[in-house]
This record gives C-alpha cells, sequence and structure tokens, in this order.
C-alpha cells in the first residue's frame, strides 16, 4: 500500500526537485564541506529555474509511486498484504516498518495533530565565530556517517546555518520512528567508538546546544530530499498555552492557500523542550522570491481569515533565513 504520508505530499501545489534517493540520505557533496556556506553563494534571478526543478521532483514522486504500485500489482501483495521492501520501496518515504504503523495511529488521538509515528528533533548549535569552518568539517563528516549507517535508526532532513537572525547558529533537523527509535539512535551513536572525540572536539567549537523533540502536523508531513537551491526561511511561533490545536484548524486551511504559491518543507510541534512553540519551513528561489511569493498570498481565497485568526493566538514569533549545508538532503 503507498504511504498516505507521500500522498499528502503529491496535493501540494508546488513539490519540489530533487534526486530520488534512499530517503534523508546525503549527497557527495559532503567531501566537499569544508567552507561554511552564505547566501552570497545562491545566484540571483533563478526562480525559473528553481520552479522547474519543483515541478520535477513532483513528477519524479508521481512516477515512483505508480511504478511501485505496478510492481506490487504484479506481485500479487496488494492480494496478500506483504510488504517486500527492496531499492524502489526505498525511493518513497518512510520505511516499510513506518508504513504498517499507519491503521493503529490512526486510532490514537495524536493523529488529531500528528504523525505519531514520526519523532522529529530540531538541534540549534552556537557556534564561535573564529570556530565556523572548522564546526563545518567536523559536523560535516560526522553527520552524514551517522545518518547513512541504518542500524542507527535515524534520518537527516536536512542542515542549514543561520544567516539572517542568530547568525553563526546552525540548525539540524533528525527524524526517528518513535520515542523508541530516538533512545535506539542515541545508543548506538553514542557507543561509536569514535564519538567521545567527536564530541569532545564540538564542545570546542560551540557556545551552546538546545534541542527539542517534536512532531509534524498531519495535515504537512516533511518533505522528501530534495536538492532546489536557494534559501529557506524558519519561522518559529511561541503559542499562548492552550491554543495548539486551534493553531492546526487554521493552518490546515491556511497551509492550502499558501501552497498555491510557496513552497513548503514542514511543520512541526514541540512536544519536550520549548512547550508551545511551532516550526514552520519554507523554500524559496531567494529572498526577492520570497517577498513576491508572500505578498502573492494574499489574493489567494482563505490565506487573510486564517492570519486574522492565527495572530491572537502567538504570544512571541522568529524568523531566520537559512542556507543548506552541502551534507543537507533537503537543500
Amino acid at each position: 500500500m503507498f504511504s498516505k504520508r507521500l500522498v499528502a505530499r503529491l496535493s501540494s501545489s508546488t513539490p519540489l526537485s530533487a534526486p530520488l534517493l534512499r530517503p534523508f540520505s546525503t549527497s557527495s557533496a559532503v567531501s566537499a564541506a569544508k567552507r561554511a556556506p552564505s547566501i552570497s553563494d545562491v545566484e540571483p534571478d533563478k526562480g525559473h529555474i528553481f520552479d522547474q526543478k519543483s515541478q520535477k521532483f513532483r513528477d519524479d514522486l508521481i512516477a515512483a509511486h505508480k511504478k511501485r504500485d505496478q510492481v506490487e500489482k504484479k506481485s500479487g501483495e496488494q492480494q496478500d498484504g506483504s510488504k517486500k521492501s527492496g531499492r524502489l520501496s526505498n525511493l518513497l518515504y518512510g520505511t516499510p516498518e513506518a508504513r504498517e504503523m499507519d491503521e493503529e495511529i490512526e486510532r490514537s488521538f495524536s493523529q488529531v495533530l500528528a504523525r505519531g509515528k514520526y519523532m522529529h528533533s530540531i538541534v540549534f548549535h552556537d557556534v564561535k565565530p573564529d570556530k565556523v569552518d572548522e564546526y563545518v568539517e567536523l559536523v560535516g563528516s560526522w553527520y552524514p556517517r551517522m545518518a547513512n549507517m541504518p542500524e542507527n535508526k535515524v534520518h537527516l532532513v536536512g542542515s542549514w546555518r543561520t544567516e539572517v537572525g542568530d547568525c553563526d547558529t546552525f540548525v539540524h533537523i533528525w527524524e526517528y520512528q518513535r520515542y523508541q527509535g530516538y533512545h535506539a539512535s542515541l545508543h548506538n551513536i553514542q557507543h561509536h567508538p569514535e564519538f567521545p572525540e567527536f564530541d569532545r572536539k564540538l564542545k570546542s567549537l560551540i557556545n551552546s546546544k538546545k534541542t527539542s523533540l517534536m512532531q509534524e502536523f498531519s495535515f504537512w508531513p516533511t518533505t522528501a530530499p530534495r536538492q532546489l537551491g536557494g534559501v529557506f526561511e524558519l519561522r518559529s511561533y511561541t503559542l499562548h498555552p492552550g491554543n495548539l490545536l486551534e493553531w492546526e484548524t487554521h493552518w490546515r486551511t491556511g497551509l492550502r492557500a499558501r501552497r498555491e504559491v510557496m513552497e513548503g518543507v514542514g511543520a512541526w510541534f514541540v512536544q519536550i523542550g520549548e512547550l508551545n512553540t511551532v516550526h514552520h519551513l519554507w523554500q524559496f528561489a531567494d529572498l526577492e522570491e520570497r517577498r513576491s511569493r508572500r505578498e502573492q498570498s494574499w489574493s489567494v481565497p482563505g490565506w487573510g481569515e486564517t492570519v486574522h485568526k492565527t495572530v491572537p493566538l502567538i504570544q512571541e514569533m522568529k524568523s531566520r533565513i537559512l542556507v543548506p549545508m552541502p551534507w543537507s538532503p533537503v537543500a
């Protein structure tokens, strides 16, 4: 059975382009990660190329969907309910084991807000300004290795450097299968023989580290890996306590309006850490495209009403402009 998570992605009006890799595997650019990227690396006036890549991403996902359905039909998997894994299955988001959790999760209360089978962590590293390049080299060699080891049971969604906002702060988003996967991942990675040396070096390069555990909203599944280029915006909202369900209700409508002109990466709400916090991650060709697309949103029916109803729910909000790291699966 094709994952509902991917179907939700395909309903987006402007999904993005990237090679169809194993979910959240890393690219060959890792070996070149010697320098921190900058917004100056992004070429201006490339919105048309961004849109072309976006369309190709959608087309590739649809093609993978159709091909997988054909394979399953031919092999009789739809009749006996078996879930066979393989190279084609790995092109699609999530593991077979996680997709099999769908029926159970749909019966649980957490499905009201979240895709309960996936747990995400967001990690902020405040890096010492004179240690940025050392940090990039260290993390750029360690994170992709850990993400590509199946026994670690973790996928790296992406890694970014803050260009506007808390400068020299690096943001990493990881994905696990529930809390069991989170614990298993921590256990395996921290028992790796090279971890103590990595941890020692990392602590010498950063001022602080902040981590929150979060879940994605059910109406906005995290994107599959893609390489579109451009810049990202991480918008973080601190809500008044008790308003998360109302926020979800209004944004379910608002996202449909936004997706007509903008490309979302994912949306998550914090369960452990900075409570009452919601993170939305968007991708744009450049800052001028960001301005243009946000202005266009106001002409889409439903967006103005979403803003009107959600602004009173917010205590505090923050926007960061991010640039992807060379090893980031979503870039």
